[in-house]
């Protein structure tokens, strides 16, 4: 990531520069007197100890949308339950959703508490090869509002790659909120001295969804971090009983397929609308093991699937 803010000079020295503010190139800059008050700002001593935390983690997988309310928490606890379906994989599924921490509901371990030992704090566990974390699990109650500002969000962030203690894991699964804003660039900051395998980016079919994802794919170009796909969720609905598909959301502008192509990135595939997926959801069970002869099922193994051959070809941690 660069130091130098959008709106800055042709010259700018930089944030992190001992000249920032005071070089003749940041006359008139609107960000000068922040510059110059400011001091040279140092690496994060925590970035190296997140990496020997992640040095038994052979998989990252970010999961991002710019839009809310595009299933993606759905996708992310689905994909942990998929890959965790092969009791040989290790899988860790990380809720970096501060304010709107949904995925213990969706893993059915709402109400658990973290317990802390000298190793750090032990994830909560839904299978035996399935474990979660969530800042869910530190609320006293499910319905309390979450009123943090950037500093303390990112903070936690911070405790979760540093101090929860995954053990060695095949996948780690992460789980971000709509944008790209704090909690986007901490998790990137944090993981910059780890080998990451890419984003995974979730968008439904209309032009509204789109136009935002956009802008999360060009985040993640800005940052650095390789962009798996992208995932059409909601992409028409197959009608249980005659099997005719509608399309709830149309794709106006050629959806998540001409977006992906126009912008130069994998097509994951697309998952069909499915009661079945909320109901899951809500019970906290796996869609996947439920319904495993659903159209939508099908779709989610096929994007499983590519997502294990693209990490099957990445460096592991080791080799990077």
């Amino acid at each position: 990531m660069t130091d130098v803010p959008d709106n800055a000079p042709e010259h700018c020295p930089g944030t992190k520069s001992e000249d920032a503010g005071k070089a003749s190139a940041c006359a008139g800059c609107p960000n000068q007197s922040v510059c110059a008050s400011s001091k040279p700002r140092t690496p994060d001593p925590d970035v190296g100890r997140v990496k020997e935390r992640m040095a038994g983690v052979k998989h990252k997988i970010v999961i991002l949308s710019g839009k809310g309310g595009v299933g993606k928490s759905t996708f992310s606890g689905q994909l942990a339950y998929g890959i965790a379906a092969d009791e040989t994989k290790q899988v860790g599924l990380l809720d970096i959703d501060i304010c709107g921490p949904s995925i213990p509901r969706l893993m059915g371990c709402d109400g658990e508490q973290v317990h802390l030992s000298n190793s750090g704090w032990s994830p909560v566990y839904v299978e035996d090869n399935l474990s979660v974390m969530s800042v869910g699990f530190l609320l006293e109650s499910p319905d309390d509002a979450v009123i943090w500002r950037g500093p303390k969000k990112n903070g936690l962030i911070k405790q979760f790659m540093r101090d929860v203690d995954w053990g060695d894991l095949d996948y780690l699964i992460i789980d971000t909120p709509p944008g790209t804003s704090d909690e986007h660039l901490s998790i990137v900051q944090y993981l910059s001295s780890s080998h990451v395998d890419g984003a995974i980016v979730i968008t439904t079919p209309q032009e509204v969804s789109l136009l935002d994802v956009r802008k999360e794919i060009n985040f993640c170009r800005k940052v650095n971090l390789p962009i798996m796909g992208v995932v059409e969720n909601m992409s028409g609905f197959i009608c249980p009983k005659c099997k005719h598909q509608s399309q709830i959301f149309p794709p106006t502008t050629g959806g998540a397929v001409k977006m992906a192509k126009d912008m130069g990135i994998p097509f994951l595939g697309s998952i069909p609308l499915d009661p079945s997926i909320g109901k899951s959801c809500d019970e906290g069970k796996s869609f996947l093991k439920e319904h495993q002869d659903s159209p939508a099922a099908a779709a989610f193994h096929s994007i499983i699937c590519e997502i294990s051959r693209q990490c099957s070809g990445s460096p592991s941690e080791e080799e990077h």
